[in-house]
């Protein structure tokens, strides 16, 4: 089976959406909230911390500390990464908050080694772990907790709307956060209660509140990482809950399922920040027109949207040879992989052996030789592709270069008599009911004859090509000085258009 090398691209209006000016302010403005409230409650938890002593507090103000920084980046790749493509970088700058995510990974891994060594140090030396008891520690928490539950809803609302990984790195870090300062609380509490009651074993309830909050960083910090490390390195982006694998398969089952595509030869998907990629080629019937190949590729385009809302799709059309194509489709395949005009292509089969006959177009001003080589590349290629084509007759038409200005020669009496005779023959044919709108041109030396000839509505259009070619030679017949008559045929119950 042979297979066009050609490939063609399209990219639908509607594919690529660029950022209006409510998103990225939406986005900046989320953003920068959460650095004044991320700024705040670390400010708070540091200095309870160092009045209290208390390692579970100074872990928080550590894990606030890294989140203010997170928001800060957060605040700065949200601005920077809704900047439109440009010369350098043509898929936008999308992928600056994956990066501000990887950055805020490793701090929060730096900050959970730290809290570990200071928690197990405390456990092992327990003069460490006289605590100033206030009231403060406990409303900072409670504060801290509530900022954390508003802020983390929020962001998340804003991050799912937007498509925002930065913003979703946020959500999770104040989530983290509100689970963080509930564990210290209980610490805290834990070692009040052991000075109240006297059980020096609850004096350790604060270093496992610190040792729970670095295990709740290192879990959020291995599931950011993953995700991070998955849009840096182009993996295949999920689609509502579904895995990678599983979007992949249902987008290369949708996209199989439209009709005139043959097979899926590749698809491939990215995520850039909030927008995504997706680059797909299918294999076409090379018999198909330009127009039917665009249908199918708007088709494709909405059926990755479908999966990928927004996605910025590029479809590569690559027009393939099936098993369904005639001997006629595989001929006039050829010759419009090599772009030329041809008509009237006809088989017939001799002694077992089939003969060819066309009609090829080729420009007025072409030499002779030169039409004649293109004739020879032309019958090569037919019979590389159709083997069993024995013989091969090609009859080369000159196809004009300019636009005709034709002499109308309508008030001339010899246009009157043309039309008189036009209608005369025509009234011997039974199936013809009417000839109307005739126009009689000049063109140069040439007399050119048009009219619309009306036909019984359910006459089948073999035989109307019959009548058709036998009114044309009858016409010609009798007057020989018309160099060409066409033929416009309608239906009795439609012929006026």
């Amino acid at each position: 089976m042979s297979q066009l090398a050609a490939e063609s691209k399209l990219v639908p209006a509607n594919s690529v959406h660029p950022p209006s000016s409510a998103r990225p302010q939406a986005k900046y403005s989320a953003a920068l909230f959460s650095v004044l409230a991320s700024f705040g409650i670390t400010s708070l938890k540091l200095l309870t911390g160092v009045l209290t002593g208390s390692l579970g507090m100074l872990s928080e103000a550590a894990h606030s500390a890294i989140d203010l920084v997170a928001a800060a980046i957060t605040l700065f790749s949200v601005h920077a990464a809704d900047r439109p493509a440009d010369e350098e970088h043509n898929y936008g700058h999308g992928k600056i908050e994956s990066l501000s995510a990887f950055v805020e990974t490793g701090l929060m891994l730096v900050s959970s080694v730290w809290i570990i060594y200071e928690a197990l140090s405390r456990m092992l030396h327990r003069h460490h772990l006289a605590l100033a008891l206030s009231p403060w520690p406990f409303l900072v928490l409670l504060l801290s907790i509530a900022v954390d539950y508003t802020r983390s809803r929020s962001l998340r609302k804003i991050a799912k709307e937007q498509q925002s990984d930065a913003l979703a790195a946020d959500a999770i870090h104040f989530g983290t956060d509100l689970w963080a300062s509930l564990a210290v609380l209980l610490g805290l509490t834990a070692t009040k209660l052991g000075e109240i009651l006297n059980v020096p074993a609850l004096e350790l309830a604060d270093p496992v509140a610190a040792l729970v909050v670095a295990a709740i960083i290192l879990r959020v910090s291995w599931s950011l990482a993953r995700r991070t490390a998955d849009t840096l390195l182009d993996a295949t982006p999920a689609h509502e809950g579904a895995t990678a694998a599983q979007t992949r398969r249902k987008l290369i089952q949708d996209l199989g399922r439209i009709d005139g595509v043959l097979s899926v030869d590749r698809l491939r998907t990215r995520r850039a920040g909030s927008n995504v990629f997706a680059d797909v080629t299918l294999a076409m019937p090379r018999t198909l027109t330009f127009q039917r190949s665009e249908q199918i590729t708007f088709a494709a385009t909405s059926a990755i949207q479908r999966v990928l809302p927004k996605a910025d799709v590029v479809v590569h059309s690559v027009p393939t040879a099936t098993l369904a194509e005639s001997a006629h489709d595989r001929v006039r395949a050829v010759a419009a992989r090599a772009n030329l005009s041809i008509h009237d292509v006809s088989l017939q089969q001799y002694n077992g052996a089939l003969q060819l006959e066309l009609h090829l177009e080729v420009n007025e001003r072409l030499p002779l030789r030169e039409a004649h080589d293109l004739v020879t590349r032309l019958e090569a290629e037919i019979r590389k592709e159709v083997p069993s084509i024995a013989s091969i007759l090609t009859h080369i038409e000159s196809e004009p270069a300019t636009i005709e200005s034709p002499e109308s020669i309508e008030q001339d009496r010899e246009a009157q008599t043309l039309r008189q005779s036009l209608r005369q023959t025509a009234s011997q044919f039974s199936e013809i009911l009417d000839i109307h709108d005739i126009l009689v041109s000049r063109h140069r030396d040439r007399i050119q004859v048009n009219c619309h000839c009306t036909l019984p509505d359910d006459l089948p259009m073999v035989q109307v090509h019959q009548v058709i070619t036998r009114l044309e030679n009858a016409f010609k017949l009798q007057t020989p000085e018309v160099s060409r008559l066409l033929i416009h045929p309608e239906p009795a119950t439609d012929n006026r258009r």
